[in-house]
């Protein structure tokens, strides 16, 4: 470990500690049981980031409701699920007591498979769509979202992420697309009700100052009426709204605001800036700037987007090598005061144990996230998900479901 590195010295989240800067980002990876429980699949690859040391871990995308689900094999987080969480929570404490462990509390609403789930929400969205929902729902929503959050709190998990980000339901509502006339549409208070409505009874209603609550948001989604945009037809950033999210959120009890951007069904490549573009990844450095510009000292932001710049090894141009890799951009953007944590993705599927190995000074020993999307593939697929590079049962899996597509495709030609 470099001596004073910025990355690897501690911050207080909420009244907890994390070891160090580096946060692991919520990866879904449809891999639970048919009950939403986590399998011995789920396990395998949680026990890896708690060994691995990073400050904190983000729960995968777990479902509130399995009635509107996005991945077959969702984690979800019901009543049922509640002795199977607090089982999983235990063990990974037990393998590192001091990784702040949150859960992030989804519901798809839009992004919800038809295939095997309703497909529901606030407005149509060209290509999406669903079953409208009524206030009712929404008020329901709410109380399953409120549910979640105590079962959270009573099986040992650290905090939450309340999910308003990627397109989700929680984002779905606060666009400016949502300009339907109801309760909660058309003005910006009545799109920002839900958010900082459930906020405020999670916090009443866990009624615990040591847990944690924030969430990820998407700053700005890049298409016309999304979140961060000046109007409901308009793609034009105006980040008005976002500035005035996260504030609201802060004023209500949040912690932390997980700094995202995109909505990965419509703007991928802005969500986790891929090898072909990958400058998109300074945006998501403005975007965190923005929000310590407007948050309290002590709320901390976690930026994201980080996998991208691996050992200085990428499409970044004009910078010298040494000054494009993930432990200089993390490391400068904590100096500057852009951000006070960074989260990885996609690297932390290459390679779990990556806060321990290069706290040790073994970056060479890293195995670095080639952004070759191949995970992402799995995820679109509804495949048990993971690193089909490094990872040998995802690489065969992928493998065999691309060649049986092929033959598939052979057999109607």
């Amino acid at each position: 470990m470099l001596e004073n590195e910025l990355l690897f010295t501690p911050i207080k989240i909420g009244n907890k500690i994390a070891p160090n800067r580096i946060a692991m980002n919520a990866m879904e990876c449809n891999d639970a049981d048919e009950e939403g429980n986590p399998t011995e699949k789920t396990y395998e690859r949680y026990r890896r980031l708690f060994e691995g040391r990073a400050g904190l871990v983000d729960l995968e995308a777990i479902t509130i409701s399995y009635e509107s689900r996005a991945r077959k094999n969702q984690l979800s987080i019901m009543p049922r699920n509640r002795k199977a969480l607090e089982k999983f929570v235990a063990e990974m404490k037990s393998i590192n007591k001091d990784t702040i462990f949150l859960f992030q509390l989804t519901h798809s609403g839009e992004l919800s498979h038809p295939g095997f789930s309703k497909r529901v929400c606030v407005k149509p969205l060209p290509g999406f769509g669903g079953e409208l929902l009524s206030e009712e729902d929404i008020e329901k929503i709410m109380d399953d979202f409120v549910l979640a959050a105590k079962i959270a709190h009573d099986v040992g998990a650290d905090g939450i992420d309340l999910k308003l980000s990627h397109g989700y339901l929680g984002s779905q509502l606060l666009r400016p697309y949502n300009d339907r006339n109801w309760k909660y549409g058309g003005s910006w208070e009545n799109r920002s009700r839900f958010a900082f409505e459930l906020t405020e009874r999670i916090v009443k209603e866990v009624n615990d100052p040591n847990f944690i609550i924030g969430s990820k948001v998407s700053v700005w989604e890049g298409f016309p009426g999304g979140c961060g945009s000046a109007g409901p037809d308009t793609a034009v950033m105006d980040l008005t709204e976002s500035i005035a999210l996260v504030k609201g959120l802060e004023e209500r009890g949040a912690s932390y605001i997980l700094q995202s951007a995109g909505s990965p069904s419509i703007t991928l490549a802005l969500s986790q800036p891929d090898k072909k573009i990958p400058d998109y990844a300074y945006l998501h450095h403005y975007f965190s700037k923005v929000l310590k510009e407007n948050l309290k000292p002590e709320t901390v932001v976690i930026g994201s987007a980080y996998s991208i710049f691996r050992d200085g090894n990428n499409n970044l141009l004009a910078v010298e090598k040494e000054k494009k890799t993930f432990r200089y951009w993390a490391n400068k953007n904590i100096r500057d005061g852009y951000v006070d944590m960074v989260a990885l993705g996609r690297q932390s599927f290459a390679d779990p144990y990556i806060p321990l190995k290069l706290m040790e000074g073994k970056d060479r020993e890293v195995k670095w996230c080639t952004a070759c999307d191949n995970c992402i593939e799995l995820l679109i697929r509804q495949m048990n998900v993971g690193c089909a590079t490094y990872n040998k049962p995802y690489v065969e899996a992928l493998q065999r479901a691309r060649k049986e597509e092929g033959l598939l495709r052979e057999k109607h030609t």
